[in-house]
């Protein structure tokens, strides 16, 4: 089975800013959410954790899992998406011509990335290599695998998993530490 859930809370969530690829660690909110979430999901087996390197997603993972003795591995294709230019830029709707709005609210027409950021497609051609060579195989050996990471890298899983068009792209309604099933 394959799991994944997105990093606890930031003070950069709570300011609305863009943070792709920017470590931000997490805050109080954002460990107490894990911590929560760390009990709530206490009964539900993982045998491998593959985690984003990014601060916020790893004390996730840590805090997620701890005392469980399961191994949470790195990958870098599993960072948050690039928003370029525009990582914290605070209240981005506010701005009507922001480059990067088009990604939230319609997906499926972000075709000009503002300057430094990550397609759609290669998002999704990182993460798709990922799941090929990581964790396809595990599945196929029927063990339960957990993702940690964010909210746009998580949908672009979601979305190849569920086979949904880029107008989908944010249907699952990726929350801080809820924990879905892909």
């Amino acid at each position: 089975m394959l799991y994944i859930i997105r990093h606890g809370r930031t003070d950069w969530n709570d300011l609305h800013k863009l943070q792709g690829r920017t470590d931000v660690p997490l805050n109080a909110e954002g460990r107490a959410m894990a911590e929560k979430a760390r009990l709530e999901y206490a009964d539900i087996h993982f045998d491998i954790c593959f985690c984003s390197p990014l601060i916020r997603a790893r004390e996730t993972a840590e805090i997620l899992l701890r005392g469980r003795g399961i191994p949470i591995v790195t990958d870098a294709r599993l960072v948050e998406m690039s928003f370029g230019v525009c990582e914290g830029v605070e209240n981005s709707f506010q701005i009507p011509d922001c480059p990067v709005n088009p990604l939230f609210l319609s997906p499926e027409r972000y075709t000009d990335p503002p300057e430094g950021a990550e397609s759609l497609q290669q998002l999704f051609d990182r993460t798709g290599e990922f799941l090929r060579e990581k964790v396809d195989p595990l599945l196929r050996q029927g063990l339960d695998v957990l993702i940690v990471g964010h909210g746009a890298m998580n949908s672009s899983i979601i979305c190849q998993r569920r086979g949904l068009p880029l107008s989908q792209f944010w249907s699952a309604g990726i929350e801080n530490c809820r924990l879905m099933q892909v």
